[in-house]
This record gives structure tokens, sequence and C-alpha cells, in this order.
């Protein structure tokens, strides 16, 4: 904790976290993450392993600076409609207060995604009384674009239910696609000025591929999964997220916050652990890529550890593929 930090090691060493929201707030690089609890339970599609409870906020003063633990920031005994599994944030700031959002099932089992709020980036928060109306899933990743307009991007598909919401309405039946059907994509909502609620119904944003055709479910290699993260570089608006199954981040690219956007490729090849989570920050004039891996743990998926690398863009926009173990 008290060590500067290096690229590719683990930022946190003495509690396991997992899914680094990054943002540069108030000249600090602030980092806010799941954080796994160990345990014996079992593992499957559905997430059960994942049993976090609560959030830690981390930030570092520098790129290479310690990194300080801003301690217990929210429980989910903190927050009435929550039952259990709370996943991984994100974090905004506008009007003069930082939001911290979050996915967790509510008391039917059912994941919605809550808001807290406080006037300073470390924390702590605290959670408005019920979820966002409208709200399902899991991965919430907020994007506040140049003009102030806000945007909450999320989904996950298996353990985040992303597939039994194809109606509008929570199915519990709902089953996986079938390979040639188009891929479900994540969902983007616009954020009212409060950044408490909607201002629009959620919708769906469809990823293409490079003839414009949407991709399909069978396509695990580009189709998405979860991990929604948005970041804007020369002007483009980059969509990147995970594809699950085979490990990848991917990114599309698009002149529209809300997409389509098109497939460019990869950003981080498959790490140690089943998920694979992100976010991507630019501090001092370079951009970051946090991420996550079970290396501290020996490979145990549910006790994962942050940390950080360089991205680099090429001269047509694409970003160079990171080979983290290189």
């Amino acid at each position: 904790m008290n060590k500067k930090t290096k690229q590719n090691e683990p930022l946190v060493t003495h509690i396991y976290t997992a899914d680094p929201s990054a943002h540069v707030f108030e000249d600090k690089i602030y980092i806010y993450p799941s954080h796994d609890l160990e345990h014996d339970g079992v593992s499957d599609d559905d997430g059960t392993q994942y049993r976090m409870e609560d959030y830690h906020v981390f930030s570092m003063d520098d790129i290479d600076a310690p990194v300080v633990d801003h301690g217990q920031v929210l429980h989910m005994n903190d927050v009435p409609w929550v039952s259990t599994q709370m996943w991984a944030p994100d974090a905004a700031y506008k009007n003069g207060t930082y939001y911290f959002y979050f996915p967790a099932k509510d008391k039917d089992g059912i994941f919605r995604i809550g808001v807290a709020t406080s006037k300073s980036p470390a924390g702590p928060f605290t959670p408005e009384p019920n979820y966002i109306p409208g709200s399902f899933s899991i991965d919430p990743a907020v994007f506040i674009d140049d003009d102030g307009k806000a945007y909450m991007y999320f989904g996950g598909l298996w353990g985040g239910q992303l597939e039994k919401w194809q109606t509008g309405t929570f199915n519990p039946e709902a089953g996986p696609q079938k390979p040639d059907e188009v891929a479900l994509g994540p969902i983007v909502a616009t954020m009212s000025d409060d950044m408490l609620t909607f201002a629009d119904t959620p919708q769906e944003i469809k990823i293409l591929d490079e003839n414009g055709t949407p991709l399909l479910a069978g396509d695990e290699d580009r189709r998405f999964f979860e991990a929604a993260w948005v970041h804007k570089y020369n002007g483009t608006y980059y969509f990147s997220y995970s594809t699950g199954s085979t490990h990848y981040i991917c990114y599309a690219t698009s002149d529209n916050p809300k997409g389509p956007f098109v497939y460019r490729g990869r950003i981080l090849e498959p790490v140690i652990g089943w998920t694979t989570h992100h976010s991507i920050v630019e501090f001092k004039g370079k951009w970051y890529l946090f991420y996550h891996d079970a290396s501290l743990s020996g490979g145990i998926d549910h006790r994962r550890s942050i940390k950080f690398t360089e991205i680099k863009y090429n001269e047509d926009g694409t970003i160079q593929t990171i080979h983290p173990y290189a």
C-alpha cells in the first residue's frame, strides 16, 4: 500500500479488488472497484462466487504514487433495496456532487442499479432509498460528454441477467441466445440533470462489423458480454467491453454516444482468471487502461486484483493491443 505503483502489478494487496473504474477528480486518479470477499463457495455461470457486499475507494496523487485506501464507502446494509451481490461500480462528477453507481440484486433477486452521493470523491456515499427506476442488469458506466450531457451504459449476460430482459420485462425463464441470432447489445440511457434518474427509456446499442452488419451471438470473439465503458478520443466515441467467454477486452467506435458502434479490435488479451473488466482514463496527457486479474491469488477467480498499464493509439485512431504478460 505504501510502495510506488508499477504498471501491470497489483495496485492493492491487502484486500482483493476487481472491476476498476478510474477517473481523474481534483487532479488525482480515483479508482472505484468492486471488493472480492474470500470464501470457499461454489462457482457457476450465474456468478454465485462473486459475493461482494461493500466498496472501497482508492486514489493516487500521480501515476507512480502510492495508492491510498479511503476505506469502506458503502455497504449493502446501508441500502434498503439490496439483498446481495454489489458488483462492478462507477462514479461521476456533476452539479458539485460526486455520484456513485452500483449494481446489486433487489429483494426479488433481480439486478438493479443504485446511486449514492457525496461531496467528496473519496466518499463515504449516501445511497438513494431505491434503485434507479427502469434500471436493470449490471456494470453501470457513466460518460459525461463535452456538452454536459451524461449517459449511462450497462448490461451483462449470464449472471448479469441481460438476456432475461429481451421483452422489456424480466423473464426468469429466458435462456441464452442461439448462435445465429443478432447478439444482444449493451444498454444506454441519457441521465437526467440531477444524475439520479434516466431522462429517457433505456435502449439497446448495436455493435456492427466493418460491413455494417450486426454481430451475432455466436461471434464470441467480438460480441458484447459485459463491462461497458465509453471514452472519447479526438472527437470519436470509443465503446469498450468484455467478450466474456473468450476473455478479450474489445472496442468499437462511433460518432454518436448512443451508437451504433463499429467493431475495431482488441485492447487487452486474456488475463489470469475468468473475468476481465476495465476502464480507460486520460491523465497528464497519457492514456491508461485499468484492469484486473487473479494473479495475486494464484488464479482463484473470485479473488482478483486491480492493475493498470499505458495504452497507445495509432495514427488512424486504432488502439494497440496489450499483451498483459509479455
